[in-house]
């Protein structure tokens, strides 16, 4: 039986924090869905379909890495793409404790579904999309918090 775990998120843009998630969720599971999900009525900085493949480009050559896009419940989401695993990540005690949250509500929602917390490595711990997107309205070069290759104006509608 395979394990699957789904990564949800907003990804706006997906950065290096993210991709260091993916990397510890790969160790711990056969299939991992990067889940962007969205509300019709917020625009963000890149669209769904850029951030799809800016994602897909990270990894082209990783099978175990599917990327999806949803607009309902994540627990939702992730019976649509058969996985029992909610995978989050914390960088500090802020993320935790919304994180906690989230969890228990998830729980109690889906019982069958587990959520896993993974830890933001210290080297990547300070990358946010937030920041990414703040840099990038003051025309400052992002490319040290996006994945390697990966340049957010190829991205941009």
């Amino acid at each position: 039986m395979k394990r699957v775990a789904i990564f949800p998120g907003s990804f706006d843009p997906f950065t290096r924090g993210h991709q260091a998630i993916v990397e510890q969720a790969l160790h711990l599971f056969d299939k991992v869905v990067v889940a962007i999900g969205y509300n019709t009525e917020k625009r963000g900085l890149l669209s769904i379909e850029a951030r799809k493949r800016l994602i897909k480009a990270i990894y082209c050559n990783e099978p175990r890495v599917e990327v999806t896009a949803y607009t309902t419940l994540t627990g939702e989401e992730a019976q649509r793409v058969g996985a029992k695993v909610i995978v989050r990540s914390v960088r500090n005690i802020i993320d935790f404790e919304y994180e906690r949250n989230l969890s228990q509500a998830n729980s109690h929602l889906y019982p069958d579904m587990q959520t896993v917390i993974l830890f933001a490595p210290q080297d990547v711990e300070h990358i946010s999309s937030s920041l990414v997107r703040e840099l990038h309205t003051f025309n400052r070069n992002t490319d040290e918090f996006m994945p390697e290759g990966i340049t957010l104006n190829d991205y941009l509608d």
